[in-house]
């Protein structure tokens, strides 16, 4: 399943795996080393965290990827009104 994932999956993957040490704005890098714009990056990272490939490529920052995007979603739907949850 590895092979399932294209160079620039590896290098979406790589980049959130090192943003921590990156300074500077993560537009500008995303630009800079991608070639895209941040709203298509992140499109193509909520698509690629729900593959097998990439979670069995880097399982801990693909776990660790979705817990943050699922518990944005849940802070966002607590303060949507009329949530009951």
């Amino acid at each position: 399943m590895l092979g399932d994932l294209t160079e620039r999956d590896r290098a979406i993957l790589a980049l959130e795996a090192a943003w921590p040490r990156h300074s500077g704005a993560k537009e500008e890098i995303i630009r800079a080393q991608l070639g895209m714009s941040a709203a298509r990056y992140y499109q193509l990272l909520g698509r690629l965290i729900d593959s097998e490939s990439a979670l069995e490529y880097d399982p801990m920052l693909v776990r660790r990827l979705r817990r943050l995007r699922d518990s944005r979603a849940t802070r966002r739907s607590a303060r949507l009104p009329g949530f009951v949850g």
